[in-house]
């Protein structure tokens, strides 16, 4: 557990610091706690991601497997650096050295497929009309901001740990992070983190006050399950031959459609 932050670090830390780094991420976990709630209590049956594959599947069939299991695969990288003390790891025999490297290639693998699958789901979404049009405004808010976090941590990460010298996150980002869920926040830890990092911290905040309003609550109603759930398929259903009626005459009932 982190120390309580010091007065002499309490009083290094910046107005600015403080209201970034302390009042903002509590605002938006606020945010983010009662507005899962309203919803819940508002519109139980709008945690839903609203299928559009009856209007377009080719880029769904590639785009959506790979956005969620890259998805999977960022969050889970992210609980290991950002909940997990480096002493933890260390103390069941991961060395820095090795951590630093399995997290930066495979965080890098995940965050490219969940690039692509991201870039495939929002073309998808801007070049097929009849999509567009039914893209509501919580939709529209959603996607720029989720490119956005996405793109800033990949980023981060190929600027300062793949081409750059190297930046250790876990002693100072992290620090910061835990620091919020004990009630003891460490503004300092984070306030001297290179740009992009600050950047991407910001913009995840922003994406958890978000949340509650937008299609991103489907995920709690199937956190596991969602991941292999195949999407809904509509199929249109095979006309019956022709019968003969009562009367002698043929009638040729219409297809219908149905959901599988």
């Amino acid at each position: 557990m982190n120390a309580p932050l010091s007065p002499v670090a309490a009083a290094s830390a910046s107005g600015t610091d403080l209201l970034l780094w302390v009042a903002f991420p509590y605002i938006c976990l606020a945010v983010f706690v009662v507005g899962h709630v309203w919803r819940y209590r508002q519109d139980q049956f709008g945690w839903t991601t609203h299928t559009s594959q009856l209007l377009e599947h080719r880029w769904l069939r590639f785009g959506s497997p790979l956005f969620h299991l890259g998805a999977f695969m960022v969050i889970a990288g992210h609980v290991v650096g950002l909940a997990v003390p480096d002493s933890w790891t260390e103390a069941v025999g991961v060395t820095e050295h090795a951590y630093h490297t399995t997290a930066v290639w495979a965080g890098s693998v995940a965050g490219v497929a969940m690039v692509a699958g991201l870039g495939m789901l929002c073309a998808r979404r801007l070049l097929t009309r009849r999509i567009r049009l039914g893209t509501d405004r919580s939709d529209k808010l959603l996607f720029p901001l989720l490119s956005a976090t996405v793109l800033l941590g990949i980023t981060a990460t190929a600027a300062h740990n793949v081409f750059g010298a190297g930046y250790d996150y876990r002693s100072t980002v992290s620090v910061w992070f835990r620091g919020l869920f004990v009630l003891q926040p460490r503004p300092e830890a984070v306030a001297g983190a290179p740009l992009l990092f600050q950047l991407h911290a910001l913009s995840a905040f922003l994406l958890f006050a978000a949340w509650p309003f937008t299609r991103l609550v489907h995920v709690w109603s199937a956190p596991v399950g969602y991941l292999t759930r195949p999407y809904l398929v509509y199929r249109r259903r095979a006309a019956p031959t022709a019968a003969w009626t009562a009367g002698g005459r043929t009638r040729r009932p219409s297809g219908s459609r149905r959901a599988a």
